[in-house]
């Protein structure tokens, strides 16, 4: 793989890791645990959080994806690349309208407890997924 591809593309690569650990596993689950913090108030602004965050790593997805094929990777790079890219897409558009619904429920004032979604556990499942095709990721692009 050419050097500023490597470069680029392993940068990116870190910047959407950082972004993912810090947001889905730092503070989605302790907005929760803050004072004052109610389960429609934490889910109005996770909504918001989650969303900016879609956003932002469907951009570094393309940064990584255009740093990747101009940069003759291999084969291992294309396939924890096209991992990473499917996984982000089925978060937005399969399991996140799931969440959603379930959140717009509980913020219209039903109970909470019985709107409990399996769609959550999906969402962390493909996370941990997404984390670890990341990292491989970009330090295979790092080493190249």
């Amino acid at each position: 793989m050419n050097s500023v591809s490597a470069a680029v593309g392993g940068a990116a690569t870190f910047v959407w890791l950082g972004m993912v650990l810090a947001i889905s596993f730092i503070e989605a689950p302790l907005k929760f645990r803050a004072p004052g913090v109610t389960i429609p108030i934490g889910l109005g602004i996770g909504r918001l959080v989650f969303r900016a965050l879609n956003a932002a790593e469907a951009m570094l997805a393309i940064v990584v994806i255009v740093a990747v094929a101009t940069g003759s990777p291999g084969p291992v790079v294309v396939a924890l690349t096209v991992v990473a890219a499917v996984v982000l897409a089925i978060q937005i558009a399969v399991v996140r309208p799931p969440l959603n619904r379930s959140s717009d429920r509980v913020l219209s004032g039903e109970d909470p407890a019985r709107h409990r979604s399996r769609a959550h556990l999906y969402y962390v499942a493909l996370e941990v997924v997404k984390v670890v095709s990341l990292l491989a990721l970009g330090c295979l692009l790092q080493a190249a």
